[in-house]
């Protein structure tokens, strides 16, 4: 039974298949809003939602019974957990107190297709990883906020009361600015106090927008690759012999060149007379090497002797 469980809950159908029942309960949460399909069709959406319900309970035992007989190794996972959680708290009963809680649950059910996509779960597990790093921007960010607010309120607050009368108020219109939505009408509405107020306005568009808004997509990109890669499986790739580290010549692989001074592919071979000492080893290869090519005073003597005999 349990191997059962493990080659079901591992098979590549039953997890298209559970793909496939959570896309479908989130169509069907959304045509259940409307009044007019709910009053013709009010009972097959329980029926259907009942069916779901019943997949989604199934689908726990097997996962569940998977990990038998270690089941506690399944709420190892945090979206196991969230899956868990998610389907014990659609059980609730729709009627009594629990009534909000179980429609809530049942709304949650459709969350259930960022557990079903790896790819989902990346963008999600990005994000909480962004969190402790876009702290850092965010404070930045509501020190700007502040400190514009201030002036905001000296330098607008009697010509634009309603924007930049006090202090939250101030701040609440520079938040709808970060947005680029009517800056362009309050900046306006702001010469008629300042000439200079362009330069308030345009500074402040151009360091909390297109600077700060900025860091927060460069932080995820980067938690968004760092995680990436940690998702690749670990390839463990063996230590190559270094190149060159022996001077004998004991039998080396295909892929690491010979370590005994024989000439590879498109290199010279080495003769007698080089740097670097030859192996005993390696004594007979340089021999065969060196047979063919005949001593300088030898191929001299032979030139001399033809000289001479050419004068004579």
């Amino acid at each position: 039974m349990v191997d059962l469980c493990r080659r079901i809950a591992s098979s590549r159908r039953f997890q298209n298949a559970i793909l496939v029942v959570i896309i479908a309960n989130a169509i069907l949460i959304g045509l259940e809003t409307s009044p007019t399909l709910w009053e013709r069709y009010g009972g097959l959406f329980d029926a259907l939602n009942f069916a779901v319900q019943v997949v989604f309970v199934a689908e726990m035992a097997v996962r569940l019974l998977a990990q038998a007989p270690r089941v506690h190794r399944f709420f190892l996972d945090g979206w196991n957990v969230f899956d868990f959680t998610i389907v014990a708290l659609s059980l609730l009963p729709v009627a009594g107190p629990f009534a909000t809680v179980a429609r809530l649950a049942r709304l949650l059910r459709a969350l259930r297709v960022v557990s079903a996509l790896p790819e989902l779960r990346l963008i999600v597990a990005t994000m909480l990883r962004s969190i402790p790093s876009l702290a850092n921007v965010v404070a930045l960010l509501g020190l700007i906020l502040y400190v514009y607010a201030v002036v905001g309120v000296h330098l607008f607050g009697g010509a634009d009361p309603g924007h930049w009368g006090t202090l939250p108020r101030a701040g609440l219109t520079l938040f709808e600015i970060l947005t680029l939505e009517g800056w362009v009408d309050l900046m306006d509405a702001s010469l008629a106090a300042t000439p200079w107020a362009w330069v308030y306005y345009v500074s402040f568009v151009v360091l909390a927008v297109f600077v700060v808004i900025n860091l927060f997509i460069a932080i995820v990109i980067n938690n968004l690759e760092t995680a990436k890669r940690e998702q690749k499986p670990a390839a463990g790739s063996e230590g190559s012999l270094s190149r060159g580290a022996s001077p004998g010549c004991g039998k080396s692989s295909k892929r690491s060149r010979p370590s005994c001074g024989r000439p590879g592919p498109g290199t010279a071979p080495r003769v007698e007379g080089a740097d670097r000492p030859i192996p005993p080893q390696c004594t007979n290869h340089h021999a065969s090497l060196t047979r063919h090519i005949p001593p300088k005073r030898e191929r001299s003597g032979r030139r001399a002797v033809r000289r001479d005999s050419s004068r004579a």
